[in-house]
Formats: structure tokens, sequence, C-alpha cells
């Protein structure tokens, strides 16, 4: 049975990034979960090869995989879950794409928003930003450690921090009440990806 991962690599949608080898590296050093962002002008067909090229990966190293947004193509491709953001589908119309049994990340950024994601089917939140990150744009202000730990205390469900997040940032997240972490740039601009994670997989422990 999929467990929800203390560390998730997002894939990085931006423009000329080496997807696979990047997921390689941090499933190869024990990255729990990967999840599937594509950039908003790749179609469902490339998605779903994509998605099913990092399944395959994901369950030789008996890894997580999950797709942002798109939940038609995790069902289709046979992923564990899906995670839906803010400008996306409801929690509760995206529980009930998924099924009871899928897991499904929604994001939020306080108390009130978190308890209304929980409500409605999610399994784990994905808080923050929790500090400036450039990887993707548009994004509100930064919540910090005080904003995570807010929501932390107000759900019983995992809390997996993002945004700007680093291995020497870990230790003030976790001591804020995340379970774990989830980064994108951190990784896939790194001269050395799976240094970079195993860095973070040693400070979460």
């Amino acid at each position: 049975m999929p467990s929800i991962g203390r560390l998730h690599v997002i894939t990085d949608a931006r423009p000329g990034r080496d997807v696979l080898s990047v997921v390689a590296a941090g499933l190869a050093v024990g990255a729990d979960t990967i999840q599937v962002r594509v950039p908003d002008a790749t179609t469902d067909r490339e998605a779903y090869g994509l998605t099913r090229e990092i399944l395959r990966m994901c369950r030789e190293s008996g890894a997580t995989c999950l797709v942002n947004d798109r939940l038609h193509v995790a069902l289709a491709a046979g992923a564990d879950g899906g995670h839906v953001g803010a400008d996306d589908l409801p929690v509760d119309v995206a529980r009930k794409i998924l099924g009871p049994h899928g897991i499904l990340g929604a994001t939020a950024r306080d108390p009130e928003s978190a308890r209304r994601a929980v409500a409605d089917g999610a399994s784990y939140l994905g808080v923050g930003p929790a500090y400036a990150t450039r990887t993707k744009d548009g994004l509100p202000d930064p919540i910090g450690p005080a904003g995570v730990a807010a929501v932390a205390r107000s759900v019983t469900v995992p809390v997996i921090a993002i945004g700007g997040v680093t291995a020497d940032r870990v230790g003030e997240l976790t001591a804020a009440g995340a379970y774990g972490v989830a980064v994108v740039g951190a990784v896939s601009e790194a001269a050395d990806p799976a240094k970079v994670t195993l860095e973070l997989r040693e400070a979460l422990r």
C-alpha cells in the first residue's frame, strides 16, 4: 500500500530540465515520493507517457508516485494519487475522481483552508510557500515556519512544507510540526541532485 512519504521531489516544469535524470538520482538515494508536475503546454499524451515512465521508476524503488493537477492522467497511468493546488479542482471533487483510496494532497497556507481541505478528503497538505522560491510564478508571500506551525496544529493529517526548502531549513520546519518537505529547485538546480537529495533525507532523520 503506497504511503505518504517525508521527502517529496517534484519534477521541475520549467523548460530545459532533464526531469528523468533528476528523478533517477533522487530515487537512488531514498526520495520516497515523486510528484509529476508538467508545464501547462504539455499535452495529456506527453504527461501520460512521462508519468508512466516515472511510475515504473518509483515501483522499482518502492517510492510513491503522485501527479500534480491532472488527476485524469494520474488515474490513466495508474499512479498512487495526485495533488491539487489552490487553482485546481476543489478537494471534494478531486476526492470523488480519485476514489476513496488514492492519496490526495491539497495546498493550504492557513488553518482555515487546511481544515476545510481535510474535511473534503485531503490525505496530506502541502503547506507554503514556506520561504521565497523562484520555481513557480505568482505565489503568495512566504508564511515561514510560524505559518507552517499554525497549519500543523490545526490538522491531524501529514503536513508537507514546500517552497524554498533546503537541507539547512528542514530542522526548523520539522520543529514547527512539518511531517516532511517537498522540493523542486533545491534538487533540479543542483549540480549533484543525488547529493542534495541525500542531504535532505539526512536532515529529515
